[in-house]
């Protein structure tokens, strides 16, 4: 009796974390699109929403000697490499096709298993990992000699790249150290954000930014936006609210409900940009873009479970669990960045 108000708060939760990180490259474009360089859109994103954690960081600042080597490969995959990739992809291509795209992080996580870390895997997830490949297949429109960018598609494959870095860092990076506690998901975000804005400053070169884009508006599907407004719902809404309200949730959820959710983040970013940003896909496309996501859920929930061991992270695109932690322990159970973006996570 005492569950269900948890998993009805979980799904609301989760609810709001798939529509704040799909918003993400709804807001995203029209800044790229104004002017901006899509590195320094991130910058922008990674940056605000670091400051805003600061105090979080502080807080935790325990995990820069208990799990450094988990903290960097967050900070450099699961937010600057993703986030980077995702931003710079849809500057080229559709954000629901580049959000699509990073839904093969799943199957390519298949791939490490059995071909890499040469464990078997279950014929669902081998259907799964099928499935994803032909929808994307329909999604790009391979039969038209690739209708989109295929530069655009390529980064959307290193965004998803940069996911897989992360989940094969988190099943290895975040074992023992002291105590052998596993580190709390606020902490890693935290730093891991922190870490991605010192990493993205030194990449992009913030002081060569156009700023009298961010004074001026953006144009938002013939609807003029000021573009300090989409700036600030991509740090606090699409980043912080995004990661805070996901980490929430993965708590209160089972795996199939918190995948079916996790998936609704690329029918969001769809839907918006299809509204605000007037991108239609075709009839073909949907149709590839719902089995991708079809595909992506099976291959996510019946990835076969690494060792036992503690392992930390936070919300993203797709998500992994282990058995939920005994109630009151004040840890999560194994939760592994899938997003997008980001941050894909994300997406993104």
């Amino acid at each position: 009796m005492h569950a269900s108000p948890l998993r009805r708060t979980g799904l609301g939760l989760a609810l709001v974390s798939a529509f704040a990180f799909g918003g993400s490259g709804v807001a995203a474009k029209p800044l790229i699109e104004a002017g901006l360089d899509p590195l320094h859109v991130v910058w922008l994103r990674v940056t605000g929403a670091a400051l805003v954690m600061l105090p979080v960081a502080w807080r935790h600042r325990a995990l820069l000697r208990r799990r450094p080597a988990l903290l960097v490969g967050f900070g450099l995959l699961a937010v600057a490499g993703v986030q980077a990739c995702y931003f710079a992809a849809i500057s080229r291509i559709p954000v629901g096709v580049a959000l699509l795209v990073e839904y093969l992080a799943p199957v390519l996580v298949l791939g490490w298993v059995r071909f890499v870390q040469r464990r078997s895997v279950t014929r669902a997830a081998v259907l799964g990992a099928v499935l994803a490949v032909g929808g994307l297949a329909c999604v790009v429109e391979v039969w038209s000699g690739l209708r989109f960018d295929p530069l655009g598609v390529l980064l959307a494959l290193g965004a998803a790249c940069c996911q897989v870095g992360y989940f094969v860092l988190s099943g290895h990076g975040g074992e023992g150290g002291e105590e052998d506690r596993p580190a709390d998901p606020m902490g890693v975000i935290a730093f891991g954000l922190l870490i991605g804005a010192v990493v993205l400053t030194a990449v992009s070169r913030p002081w060569d930014m156009d700023t009298a884009v961010l004074a001026g508006r953006a144009d938002m599907g013939g609807t003029p936006v000021a573009a300090w407004l989409l700036v600030g719902w991509i740090v606090l809404i699409a980043t912080v609210v995004a990661y805070l309200t996901g980490i929430v949730s993965v708590r209160r959820l089972s795996t199939q409900v918190a995948g079916v959710v996790a998936c609704l983040e690329a029918v969001v970013a769809t839907v918006l940009a299809w509204v605000l940003l007037r991108e239609h896909l075709s009839a073909p496309q949907v149709v590839g873009g719902a089995v991708v996501l079809v595909g992506a859920f099976i291959a996510q929930s019946t990835t076969p479970k690494a060792p036992a061991a503690p392992v930390s992270g936070a919300p993203a695109a797709g998500r992994r669990w282990r058995k939920r932690p005994v109630r009151g322990s004040g840890t999560p159970d194994r939760v592994t960045i899938m997003h997008s973006t980001v941050l894909p996570p994300p997406a993104a």
